[in-house]
């Protein structure tokens, strides 16, 4: 749960970092900017803004803001109705993000890991993103990510997206934002 002003503050802080990145979105994208704290209330160490443009049946597109450090907790995006789960490519736009899935772990992770109990973050194969920068997810693909130091604008491509359906590894996550 968010405070009305902590939201406010992260709607604010979220249209700067599009100016800041030379992103133009429309008034009326402005008032559909989503503020996702996972039901965890700690907002500027796990969370994640997120700008909508298109979910339909066959694809979606987001941009996805991240405040520094900021991470977006770990999940997975299972099939739904008898139809594979989400894949996604994420396109670095702006800062950089440190996206981690299934593999060799890396040695020394560029992420701080969210204290957030056992098993909320179980996957440390690290792959570092900078502007201009993709990588593709498969469907059902175990991962989690966060922001470098001046935080990130992360596009996200991908088929359509059922976010209520997505799985995450710490079992307190909430999807849909209480705001005070």
């Amino acid at each position: 749960m968010i405070s009305r002003k902590e939201y406010e503050n992260a709607v604010v802080r979220t249209l700067g970092y599009f100016e800041k990145a030379g992103i133009v979105i429309t008034d009326e994208e402005k008032t559909r900017i989503e503020i996702a704290d996972f039901g965890l209330g700690r907002l500027e160490k796990e969370g994640l803004e997120i700008l909508t443009y298109v979910n339909t049946e066959r694809c979606c597109a987001k941009e996805l803001v991240m405040f520094p450090g900021q991470t977006c907790c770990e999940h997975r995006h299972p099939d739904v109705n008898g139809r594979p789960g989400k894949e996604e490519t994420f396109r670095c736009r702006y800062g950089e993000v440190y996206l981690y899935i299934e593999g060799v772990p890396a040695r020394h992770i560029k992420a701080t890991v969210p204290d957030a109990g056992a098993g909320a973050y179980t996957v440390f194969h690290e792959i570092c993103l900078y502007p201009g920068e993709q990588f593709t997810l498969p469907p059902d693909t175990l991962h989690w990510f966060q922001a470098g130091p001046l935080g990130a604008i992360v596009s996200e491509f991908s088929t359509s997206s059922v976010d209520e359906a997505d799985i995450f590894s710490d079992k307190n996550v909430q999807r849909e934002t209480i705001i005070e």
